[in-house]
């Protein structure tokens, strides 16, 4: 299996992928919930061709609230970081560029829907709704809106446990979406974007949903 889950890790990609055009195609990635590094828990994503886009490493000694998305040569993209809140289920997942967290304002907040927001109508297919997606400040709304969606926040939808959920946009326009990966077993699945989405921001989605759902997360370090 591991041959197929990264077949050129040895020789990585170093861009990473930004939002498509609306007339590009949609992005599709391959996420292994595993790290390269020995000793560490995390993630490593590759493109469909097989090259390296993103990795998360996290040190099993490592207590930190946050993770961060890093590029193929190690450079951060985004921090996902978790701010307790009072309340059952009140907790967010706040996004912020790069790895700075205390100086500079978070970009979105990620949080787990209440009870009431648990089934949605979604179109009267019963989808349950996982978490919503808020964009922290104007101007990254601007931006969202900018790309063609998103401009006041997105909802998650599906079960991440079983690998089956889907990221719709303020328009309900499905944007993301992440799909089980044939007989590979659940720590592998895909990732597919849509143009318009920033593919970072969906792999911070992801890593939220981890934490909120996953069984057992590989970073429950810094979610107890």
């Amino acid at each position: 299996m591991t041959a197929r889950v990264h077949p050129n890790v040895a020789v990585p990609s170093l861009g990473q992928p930004a939002a498509a055009p609306a007339d590009e195609e949609p992005v599709t990635l391959t996420v292994w919930r595993k790290s390269l590094l020995f000793n560490c828990r995390g993630f490593t994503v590759f493109d469909a061709r097989g090259n390296l886009v993103y990795r998360v490493d996290s040190y099993a000694s490592d207590s930190r609230a946050e993770v961060v998305l890093m590029d193929a040569a190690g450079r951060p993209v985004l921090t996902v970081r978790r701010r307790k809140l009072i309340g059952l289920g009140a907790d967010q997942w706040l996004v912020y560029a790069g790895e700075e967290t205390r100086r500079m304002p978070p970009l979105y907040a990620v949080k787990r829907a209440g009870a009431a927001a648990q089934y949605m109508r979604g179109g009267g297919n019963g989808a349950k709704c996982m978490a919503h997606v808020a964009p922290c400040s104007g101007a990254v709304a601007g931006k969202a809106a900018a790309a063609g969606g998103g401009a006041g926040g997105y909802e998650v939808e599906g079960s991440y446990l079983r690998r089956c959920c889907t990221v719709y946009d303020d328009r309900r326009r499905a944007v993301a979406e992440v799909r089980p990966k044939e007989a590979v077993g659940s720590d592998v699945f895909r990732l597919v974007v849509q143009p318009g989405m920033e593919v970072s921001l969906a792999m911070a989605v992801v890593l939220a949903l981890d934490q909120m759902f996953g069984k057992p997360s590989l970073l429950r370090s810094w979610s107890s």
